[in-house]
């Protein structure tokens, strides 16, 4: 029987050390209460989003654009090129607004349906045709365009034809 007592505390050890490891090992007998999000039921649980979704791409948000390489301003500071819609008067975007107001009434054939000063536009009908003339500070003054319901230089024939007049009454 000698042989039994060290077995017995053997076994003893054994299952004590087991019960202190299922106790501590999170063993759903010792832990009932204790139960996170995962347990409730689908449309319960709390929204999980991917990191990389929570917030938009600002990766070029702040790039400031170039300047051209001569070190003039960049293009749309400056007058633009002469074409057969526009032309550069000189004076501030208001004078040459006045100017050209009075120059359109003095056309036979102008309708000016609205004007906007803050905007800088007229709108105005002109041998059947409807666009509107435009005036825009640029650094040698103002430039005077006309431009389509698309908002694209206005190419066509009467546009052309009426941009040509107000050059030559306003001397641009």
């Amino acid at each position: 029987m000698r042989h039994s007592a060290p077995i017995a505390r053997a076994v003893s050890v054994a299952l004590l050390a087991t019960v202190t490891i299922a106790a501590t090992g999170g063993c759903s007998w010792f832990h009932k209460g204790a139960r996170g999000d995962y347990a409730l039921p689908a449309e319960m649980r709390p929204l999980e989003v991917p990191p990389d979704l929570n917030l938009p791409n600002t990766a070029g948000a702040m790039q400031v654009p170039a300047l051209a390489s001569s070190g003039q301003p960049a293009a749309a500071a400056r007058a633009p090129a002469a074409t057969g819609n526009g032309f550069t008067a000189a004076g501030s975007r208001d004078e040459v607004f006045a100017k050209v107001g009075d120059a359109l009434a003095s056309i036979p054939g102008v309708t000016i349906a609205s004007r906007a000063q803050l905007l800088g536009s007229f709108d105005v009908g002109y041998e059947g045709a409807n666009f509107l003339v435009r005036v825009v500070s640029v650094e040698a003054g103002s430039y005077v365009s006309a431009v389509d319901p698309r908002g694209l230089p206005a190419t066509d024939a009467a546009p052309v034809k009426l941009i040509t007049e107000l050059k030559a009454k306003l001397g641009g």
